[in-house]
């Protein structure tokens, strides 16, 4: 199975346009590129004390550019 490559992998998390704290939250945990955000899932983003109301506007700007958690891409 060919590995799917995301052409957003290198671009800051500011690009997600995400609240500050949970910036802040982020990058406090190395999590500064949108690909170290969409490599991660649900469970480890709650380790580093995010909530889900946090995690859910994650997952809604990464879906904006045709991502998910987990590596995963829409087309």
């Amino acid at each position: 199975m060919a590995k799917r490559t995301c052409e957003y992998a290198n671009s800051d998390i500011k690009m997600l346009d995400l609240d500050e704290s949970i910036e802040k939250v982020l990058r406090d945990n190395d999590y500064n590129t949108v690909g170290s955000v969409w490599a991660t899932n649900r469970k480890s983003l709650k380790a580093v004390g995010l909530r889900d109301v946090e995690i859910k506007q994650i997952i809604i700007k990464l879906q904006l550019l045709g991502l998910d958690l987990n590596r995963k891409i829409y087309n």
